[in-house]
C-alpha cells in the first residue's frame, strides 16, 4: 500500500452518506475505506503512515469555472484590487515603471481595479493613464475582465483614433468631440490585448505552475478552466501544447478540464476537424465544452438585461453576439457531440442561450448533452424553469455575493432582485449547480467561497441574516457544489468528487470538521493537506 491516512474524520460523500477513520492509497486511486485496524492491516513495508490526528476529510475540491492562464498571468501584472482612487491607480504604475527595466516594446499591464470602490466612483481613462507614461503603453483591466483602460500611447500603437470604427459585440468610449477615451468594453478589447506581445512556451508553463501551486493550497484538485483566449495572441495550440508539454514532464499537480473559448465558427470548426472534441486528452488535461461569452458583467453594465439598468436607464448591457451566430455556434458544437457553457450574468443574455439550447436539441435530441450556463445570476422565475426543463447545468460562484450583494438592487431593482442568485431554489429543483470562482475575478480560496453560500452574507459579515436568507444552503450541499456537481460538470462523477474504492485518490484534508463549527467560521478554516492521484501536492504540516 502507498498511503494509508488514518484517525480522521472521513466524510465520503457518497450516496449513502459513509462516514469512516481511514483510507488506503494504491497507485492512484482509493484502495480501501474503512476504520482504523481494518485499513491499518494493509499496511507493508513501503506505506506511508499518516496520522491526521481527527481532521475532517472530504473528496478534493473541484473549481468548475475560473481562468488558470488568466490567474497565472495576472500574478505577473501590477496588482490594482486593492486601489481605492485613480490617484492610487497612478501610484501604482509609476512604481512598476520605475522599478522594473522596461525595453522598448514593454507594456506596464495591470488588473484588478473596481470604480466601485474608487472615491471618484468613475471608470479611469487615457489621460490618468498617461501620467505612468507617455513612452510605455499602459493597459489596466477592470477586475471583471469586460473593460480595460489604455494610455494615449497604446491607442497610437492600435492605430485607434477619432476616425476609428465601432467593433460588433463591444465599444470604446469616446468624448464629445470623438476622440477615443482610453476605455474598451467586451469585443472591443481585441483591438487592444490583439497588439500585445505573448509570452513565450515556457512562460506560459509557468503562469500555468504557478497558479496550480496556489490552487492546491486550497484543496483544489480539479480545474475546468477557460484559458484558449487568455493569451494576446489567442492562440489555443499554444494552450495545448503547454499543458500537454507539462502532463509529459509530469508538473501538472492538477488534473485540467478545458473550456474552449472559441467564439468564431471557422476557427470551431478548424478546432473540430483537427480531432479536438468533449474528452480528448487523458485524466490531468481533457478537452471539455466550447465556451462562449454573451455578454458582460453586472459591475461594468454591460450584462445584457431586458430592460434598462435602473441606476443607468441609457443602457441594457452588450450582446456580444447575434441571436443568428450564437445559434450557429451553439449547433455546430453540439452537432459533433460537444457540450457547450456559455457566459450568462444579464437575463436577457439567458434567454438567447436558451433559444440556442432549444433549437440544438430540438434539432438533434440528446438526453446527456451537459450543456450549461455559467454565472446565471439575474435570472427570473421562468429562467429557473428553463434550466429545470432543458437539463442546463447552473455554474455558479458563491463569492460573488461577497461585491454584487451590494450593487444588484441599484442595478436592476429591489423586486427584480429577489429572484437573482437563487442557488437554493435551484438545488431544490434538482438543477445540477456546481460551484466555482472564476478566479482571477475573484480569489479561488474554497472555503470563503462556500461560506458565502451557507451565509449568503459578505466576507465582513454583513448583513447580520444574510442577504435573501431565504437562498442559504446547508454544508452538504456547499460540499456537493464543490466535488459532485464539479465531476458531473465534466462527465467524470465515475472517477471522482467522492471518495470511493477505485476512484482517483483525490483527497483534501481540512483541519475542522465543517458540520461542527460555525458557519461564520467555514470561511476561514485552513486546509492542511491535498492529494492528488495519490501524491501528496500541498501539506500544511512539515510532517507530512
Amino acid at each position: 500500500m502507498d498511503i494509508i491516512l488514518f484517525n480522521g474524520d472521513v466524510y465520503t460523500l457518497d450516496d449513502e452518506g459513509t462516514k469512516a477513520e481511514a483510507i488506503a492509497i494504491k497507485k492512484n486511486k482509493v484502495y480501501a475505506i474503512g476504520n482504523n485496524k481494518d485499513i491499518l492491516k494493509l499496511t507493508d513495508k513501503d506505506t506511508r503512515l499518516i496520522d491526521l490526528q481527527g481532521r475532517f476529510v472530504v473528496p478534493g475540491f473541484i473549481d468548475s469555472h475560473m481562468h488558470l492562464l488568466n490567474y497565472g498571468y495576472t500574478r505577473a501584472k501590477v496588482d490594482l484590487n486593492n486601489a481605492s482612487s485613480i490617484d492610487d491607480l497612478i501610484t501604482l504604475g509609476n512604481n512598476a515603471r520605475e522599478n522594473r527595466d522596461l525595453k522598448e516594446g514593454d507594456w506596464i499591464l495591470g488588473r484588478g481595479w473596481n470604480n466601485d470602490f474608487f472615491t471618484e466612483n468613475r471608470f479611469p481613462n487615457r489621460y490618468d493613464l498617461d501620467k505612468i507614461s507617455t513612452e510605455f503603453p499602459v493597459c489596466y483591466t477592470r477586475a471583471c475582465g469586460h473593460v480595460a483602460v489604455v494610455n494615449s500611447k497604446a491607442l497610437e500603437i492600435a492605430g485607434i483614433n477619432k476616425k476609428s470604427q465601432q467593433i460588433s459585440g463591444g465599444k470604446f468610449d469616446i468624448d464629445k468631440s470623438g476622440e477615443p477615451l482610453g476605455i474598451f468594453r467586451e469585443n472591443a478589447l481585441d483591438l487592444i490585448y490583439g497588439i500585445i506581445p505573448d509570452p513565450d512556451i515556457d512562460k506560459v508553463k509557468e503562469m500555468i505552475t504557478k497558479g496550480i501551486d496556489d490552487a492546491v493550497k486550497q484543496g483544489i484538485t480539479s480545474i475546468q478552466t477557460d484559458d484558449f483566449e487568455q493569451l494576446p495572441k489567442k492562440e489555443y495550440e499554444k494552450v495545448i501544447k503547454a499543458y500537454t508539454e507539462l502532463v509529459e514532464e509530469k508538473r501538472l499537480k492538477a488534473r485540467i478540464y478545458e473550456q474552449c473559448l472559441i467564439p468564431d465558427i471557422e476557427r470551431l470548426k478548424e478546432f473540430l476537424n483537427k480531432g479536438y472534441n468533449t474528452g480528448w486528452g487523458n485524466e490531468y488535461y481533457k478537452i471539455g465544452p466550447l465556451k462562449l461569452l454573451s455578454d458582460g458583467s453586472l459591475g461594468a453594465r454591460t450584462a445584457y438585461m431586458t430592460v434598462p439598468y435602473v441606476d443607468d436607464s441609457q443602457t441594457m448591457g452588450i450582446p456580444v453576439f447575434s441571436q443568428e451566430k450564437l445559434d450557429e455556434l451553439v449547433m455546430t458544437a453540439h452537432d459533433e457531440g460537444m457540450h457547450v457553457i456559455i457566459h450568462c450574468i444579464g437575463d436577457a443574455a439567458m434567454y438567447m442561450a436558451f433559444k440556442s439550447f432549444e433549437r440544438a436539441l430540438k434539432q438533434k435530441p440528446k438526453k446527456d448533452h451537459r450543456h450549461g450556463i455559467v454565472h446565471c445570476q439575474i435570472t427570473d422565475l421562468n429562467l429557473l424553469e428553463k434550466f429545470k426543463r432543458l437539463n442546463i447545468v447552473a455554474y455558479i460562484q458563491p463569492i460573488f455575493l461577497h461585491y454584487d450583494m451590494h450593487i444588484v438592487e441599484n442595478r436592476i431593482g429591489i423586486e427584480r432582485a429577489k429572484h437573482t442568485y437563487n442557488w437554493k431554489s435551484m438545488i431544490d429543483m434538482g438543477i445540477h449547480a456546481p460551484g466555482g470562482s472564476d478566479a482571477p475575478v475573484e480569489k479561488f480560496d474554497v472555503l470563503p467561497n462556500m461560506y458565502s453560500a451557507i451565509t449568503r452574507k459578505d466576507l465582513n459579515g454583513y448583513p447580520k441574516n444574510g442577504w435573501l436568507p431565504d437562498q442559504k444552503i446547508g454544508v452538504e450541499e456547499a460540499l456537493k457544489m464543490f466535488t459532485i456537481e464539479g465531476a458531473y460538470a465534466s462527465f467524470e462523477e465515475d472517477v471522482k468528487g467522492t471518495l470511493e474504492v477505485d476512484k482517483y485518490a483525490d483527497i483534501v484534508v481540512l483541519e475542522k470538521n465543517l458540520y461542527k463549527i460555525e458557519p461564520e467560521e467555514i470561511k476561514d478554516v485552513k486546509v492542511d493537506l491535498t492529494i492528488v492521484g495519490g501524491n501528496i501536492v500541498y501539506h500544511r504540516n512539515s510532517q507530512w
